[in-house]
């Protein structure tokens, strides 16, 4: 993975205590050693945009690039965009746990809260 895209400015994202822990734990379980956490928009789902979340190891020349408490945090320029201001949460309930996008710029979000659109 190429660091040098790492930037110094304020993140666009912020991530939850309750998100950087569950995302620590998966890269610890998953037994991740490069990379970091990729957050991205792709066009589908019920408002028209959906999140996209995984890992990825590979950062492209457009992608910003966060250090927040450890995590790298990838967004591809596109996608950064839509995130800018976005908070990543991680809740849990009896049916199990999942990761919630709290973002000010959706103007509208379907029910389930996996897309939207701006």
């Amino acid at each position: 993975m190429d660091a040098t895209n790492v930037g110094t400015q304020a993140p666009s994202i912020s991530l939850t205590d309750a998100a950087l822990k569950e995302v620590k734990r998966l890269i610890t379980v998953q037994g991740i050693e490069e990379g970091g956490l990729r957050l991205g928009v792709k066009g589908g789902g019920c408002s028209g945009l959906s999140y996209t979340i995984n890992f990825d190891d590979k950062i492209g020349q457009h992608d910003q690039v966060y250090e927040i408490n450890g995590i790298k945090v990838i967004v591809d320029a596109k996608s950064a965009i839509y995130l800018q201001g976005t908070q990543l949460d991680y809740q849990k309930d009896l049916m199990g746990g999942n990761f919630k996008f709290l973002n000010p710029n959706a103007n509208k979000t379907c029910g389930c809260g996996e897309s939207f659109s701006a």
